[in-house]
Parts: C-alpha cells; structure tokens; sequence
C-alpha cells in the first residue's frame, strides 16, 4: 500500500512514524509512506499556500492551486484522495477498514481555518476527523489514520488475529487482561482464565466485553445492540 501525505509541517511526523508496527511495515515493503511539503507546490518567491477568507473573518485559508496541483501530480489510478478536517466524517475501526483495502491514498492536512470549499468539491473524495476537539493542524490525525490503517495491513502484525481480537474490532470494547503472577497483592486472576477450558475462557470473554461496553461506552453498545437485536 501507498500513502502520500502533504504537510505544511512535515518535519513532525519525523520519530513517529519510523518506529513500532508503522516503521516495520515500512521495512518490510508492506506501507510505502512518503510525506510531502505543501510548499513545493507554490511558485511564488514566498511558497503562499494560503490567504484571507472572502467575505472577512478571522484566520487564513488554504488556498486551491498548490492543493490541486500537489494532487493531479500524485494521483494514480486508484488513489482515494482525503482531507482531515474538523468537519470531516468520524474516523472509526471500521473506516480504517475500508482505507486498509485501498491501493492509493493521499491525505491532506488540514491548517489554519481550513480548506478552500473547492477543494472539498471537486478535488477530496473523503474528509476524516479524529474526535470533536481541535488540534493546532492535521498532522496528528494524519498520523492516527496511517497507524490504524497499517496494523489492517496483510502481514503487519505478528498475530493475524490481534487486529480483528481487539477494541472495536467487533464493535465492542475489548475483554480485561490478565498475565503472570496469578495473584498480586491479594487480587487474584479469575479462575475461568486459569482452567484452561478455552469455550468457558471464550464466553467469559465475550460477557466482560459486552458489560464493559455497555457501562464505559454506552453509545456503542446501543449501536451493537441494534445491529445484532436479542442481544
């Protein structure tokens, strides 16, 4: 797979994105990850790649050309253009799934009050946000995204289940872990995980996933509950 991002700070995704599962796949030939300045694309002696908005206001506005420009000279065949953007759709497990199945993606940081509209129009396929919070700019989204569509990758993790055996890969907050010593500090392992009877250790974990969601995250345990009703 192949990811293009364009930053006007490409200098942070520096460290993290070298390192962990991302810098393996990276390694391995699984992600080819090529972050690019947003600058390069302006051609004025300043590299503008942003003004004043039309009609006033605050702040200033990503302007189109360098945008379109940087694009139409990445762009593939199958290449799946997004912006990350506060307005955006809400990134979730399941759309790093369907990003995670795509040839090409080249994503775009946001910054400043934000896009041109005609970038949104007639350029972006998708707009992604993180979470209901604003950040100084996209590159922290951006870095989300690459993490949690890497480890979808074929080959990324070293257990082929971990990533479908963890939270929100079912829907459902993950199930509580436990490891050696079997008793710390007089709170013990329960008994179930120590059997070693896999289908009782399997209900048992299905029980605490569903309880932990319903009482830590309400929201998507309604949306679990609609999806498989008698639940």
């Amino acid at each position: 797979m192949r990811i293009d991002i364009l930053s006007l700070f490409p200098g942070m995704f520096a460290g993290p994105l070298d390192e962990s599962i991302v810098g393996r796949a990276r390694e391995a030939g699984l992600l080819d990850l090529r972050i690019h300045h947003l600058r390069d694309w302006a051609h004025d002696r300043h590299k503008t790649v942003d003004d004043r908005p039309f009609g006033g206001g605050p702040g200033m506005v990503l302007k189109p050309e360098p945008i379109f420009e940087a694009v139409e000279s990445l762009r593939q065949e199958r290449t799946q253009v997004i912006l990350t953007a506060p307005g955006g759709r809400p990134f979730t497990q399941a759309v790093a799934g369907e990003l995670a199945a795509m040839e090409h993606l080249i994503l775009i940081c946001g910054s400043y009050e934000g896009f041109d509209e005609r970038i949104r129009e007639h350029l972006a396929d998708d707009a992604l946000s993180i979470g209901d919070y604003v950040l100084t700019n996209g590159a922290l989204p951006a870095m989300v995204i690459v993490d949690a569509v890497t480890r979808l990758l074929p080959g990324a993790l070293g257990d082929a289940e971990s990533a479908s055996d963890e939270s929100h890969g079912d829907g459902l907050l993950e199930y509580p872990h436990y490891t050696r010593p079997a008793e710390f500090r007089g709170w013990p392992v329960p008994e179930v995980l120590l059997s070693g009877n896999h289908a009782d250790i399997a209900k048992w974990r299905r029980r605490q996933s569903m309880r932990r969601t319903a009482e830590r995250r309400p929201d998507l345990w309604e949306k679990y509950r609609w999806r498989k009703p008698g639940v």
